[in-house]
């Protein structure tokens, strides 16, 4: 995993044990982040991860997961490669910037969520991409040494009238830090595949 992202995860373990209710869970036979509320993601599902298809994201359903650290070294290396302003890659001059400490760029944030839906809620098999996102909002920075989770929404589903083989998913997103602070929010649209019809 690039930017730093991976050695993050790595510090997951030894966080464990510092938070409570934070659980860790199996995807693919690699633990990754579970839900900050203690509960496993599948358990949000009614089938597993790999097994998920449009039918298993109705609308009203609520999944959370993470508890992914954010470090300086992350948030300097993935903006140092995207978003290089002085805010994000020198931690000196952000003393003296609008937020007063060195924050992450919002597309690491934004990135970071990605990884928790890929690991946790959508599966890879099924899932045929995006058509786009709709009101991405940041809503307070990200800092080093916060650690992020998500809640995620299903708003709607509904299959598709050109494509019945799939379906049209839209979740609300909300990216929260360890104080529960919303940092970021967006709708997601997704395609995913139907189970044989």
């Amino acid at each position: 995993m690039p930017f730093g992202i991976s050695g993050d995860y790595l510090l997951y373990d030894q966080l464990l044990a510092a938070l409570p209710g934070v659980a860790a869970v199996a995807v693919n036979g690699t633990a990754h982040p579970g839900a900050y509320s203690g509960i496993p993601m599948d358990d949000f599902f009614a089938v597993p991860l790999a097994d998920r298809y449009f039918e298993d994201y109705v609308p009203g359903l609520v999944v959370e997961c993470g508890g992914v650290p954010v470090s300086e070294a992350s948030i300097v290396e993935f903006a140092a490669a995207f978003d290089p302003h002085a805010m994000h890659v020198d931690p000196v001059a952000a003393l003296a910037g609008p937020f007063g400490s060195l924050i992450a760029s919002g597309w690491h944030t934004t990135a970071v969520m990605m990884r928790m839906m890929v690991d946790n809620y959508l599966n890879e098999r099924t899932s045929l991409g995006s058509p786009g996102v709709d009101t991405l909002r940041w809503h307070r920075p990200v800092r080093a040494g916060d650690i992020l989770s998500a809640r995620f929404t299903v708003v709607s589903a509904r299959v598709s009238a050109s494509k019945p083989d799939r379906g049209l998913v839209h979740t609300r997103i909300e990216v929260v830090d360890q104080a529960g602070a919303l940092v970021m929010s967006q709708v997601m649209m997704n395609l995913i595949l139907r189970r044989a019809v």
